[in-house]
């Protein structure tokens, strides 16, 4: 078992590096961990947040009696299943997927994601039913992004320093640059060629795309004679099934479990308004075309707002910047809850304050994301990023889970989703969730100013 961590250690712990890992830690180097995570984030979390277009085209689909309709009397919460699988097993999988990556190789554990995304949604083309869709399209598809994007996120951090909080964000920017291509490519192909045939293209590219930048995808050197000695322990079975989970001592620390409590909550809001984005914007009056348009603009807002906090955070310090963003993100919610009560009354201001919505969610809540990974460095220490980041990304697997079933629940129970005040309790919902994230955040902040020590250089920065 690896030794403990002091409770009071709050900044990164940076090994020390001769100068022969000094010269391969050159710019060529991190460009290519860079290029090739960017792509990875780009083709498994753009699939991801394109997949508003199908909920909102499946929901249609809900209301036609046609018997070779596969969404025929499918509730908004048993399609809502589907993306919410993806997204929770995504996350649910990462401590085996990190664990992969730490005890083989993360370009095989990327490699055989890129596989399995290609098969489950080629799968899900051939599905009859909506529980077919569930299995493929969402639990298979979900380990697909696990193994493919959770090395990513893993590994990229170890490579940079100074500059690690814009090169993440930049990085974690690929899934709203992918959303923003997939998005039009996806609602084009959709209307030429019909669902089932773009979800088959789209399985053959992106396995393509995973495939080819997962072989660039390495561990920095400094950590590799510790990563071995770890192998060479372990026999083949415990490096399958043994997961690199936190020590004891270090889940007790309260920095730890508030990060923890804020993954829990964020997790459960965080794709409820994306995938919900061009469903609730059919409730006032907007065309399927204008619905994947919004899909496209926010996901344009979450690259731009991942890449920009990013190199905030580099200055004002990662936490503080978290505290903020998290911050505007809750207060951004009343924009739309504030749409879905005016929506009835007055059509045109409800649009505006939905676009403003759109614009600013995007902004901000990506912002969470992108530090997620660097500020685990900053609380814990590099050396402990495979060991807290898988069990992160389970919590947050486990309550997305939830989180969109239950808003798919909240919008269903009014009836039929024709008017923007059936959206009431989702917008709440998440706005609870998000309110509750944002405390957990500056708990944190709070708890780590208090672990650095008197004096320290820019105690204020975190």
């Amino acid at each position: 078992m690896d030794a403990p961590i002091s409770p009071a250690s709050a900044s990164v712990v940076e090994p020390v590096r001769s100068n022969s890992e000094k010269t391969q830690l050159s710019k060529w180097h991190q460009a290519g961990i860079l290029t090739s995570a960017f792509v990875i984030n780009c083709t498994a979390g753009g699939i991801l947040f394109s997949f508003g277009i199908y909920q909102a085209l499946y929901e249609s689909m809900s209301s036609s009696s046609d018997t070779d309709n596969p969404f025929a009397g499918s509730s908004p919460a048993q399609i809502g299943i589907i993306g919410s699988l993806s997204g929770s097993m995504m996350a649910i999988c990462a401590p085996f997927a990190v664990a992969w990556a730490k005890h083989f190789n993360p370009r095989a554990v990327i490699c055989a994601g890129g596989l399995l995304f290609g098969l489950s949604n080629i799968l899900a083309s051939f599905g009859t039913t909506v529980w077919h869709f569930q299995l493929s399209q969402g639990l298979l598809l979900g380990i697909a992004e696990c193994l493919s994007y959770l090395p990513s996120m893993a590994v990229a951090p170890t490579w940079f320093s100074a500059h690690r909080g814009v090169a993440i964000g930049t990085i974690s920017a690929g899934t709203g640059i992918g959303g923003l291509i997939w998005s039009p490519i996806t609602t084009a192909c959709i209307d030429r060629f019909g669902f089932r045939d773009t979800l088959r293209l789209t399985g053959a590219l992106s396995a393509v795309l995973i495939f080819a930048a997962g072989f660039v995808l390495r561990w920095e050197p400094s950590m590799v004679p510790e990563l071995q000695a770890d192998k060479d322990a372990l026999s083949l079975a415990q490096k399958v099934y043994r997961v690199p989970l936190p020590t004891r001592e270090l889940a007790k620390q309260r920095k730890f479990i508030g990060q923890a409590l804020g993954a829990a909550f964020q997790g459960a809001a965080y794709y409820i308004p994306t995938f919900f984005l061009a469903a609730y914007a059919r409730t006032l009056r907007y065309s399927d075309q204008d619905g994947s348009k919004f899909i496209t603009v926010n996901n344009a807002c979450n690259a731009i707002g991942k890449i920009t906090i990013g190199l905030i955070a580099d200055r004002l310090g990662r936490l503080n910047t978290m505290c903020l963003s998290t911050s505007v993100t809750v207060l951004s919610l009343g924009l739309w809850i504030s749409s879905t009560v005016i929506g009835q009354t007055d059509q045109a201001i409800a649009r505006s304050l939905f676009i403003s919505f759109t614009v600013f969610y995007g902004l901000f809540a990506s912002s969470y994301v992108s530090l997620f990974s660097p500020t685990l460095v900053e609380l814990f220490g590099r050396r402990q990023l495979p060991f807290t980041t898988g069990f992160m990304y389970l919590v947050q697997g486990l309550t997305a889970l939830a989180g969109t079933p239950i808003a798919g629940v909240l919008a269903g129970s009014n009836g039929n989703l024709t008017t923007s005040f059936n959206y009431l309790g989702v917008s709440l919902w998440v706005g609870g969730l998000l309110f509750a994230t944002s405390v957990t955040t500056i708990w944190v902040r709070i708890e780590a100013a208090a672990g650095r020590k008197h004096g320290q250089s820019n105690s204020w920065k975190l």
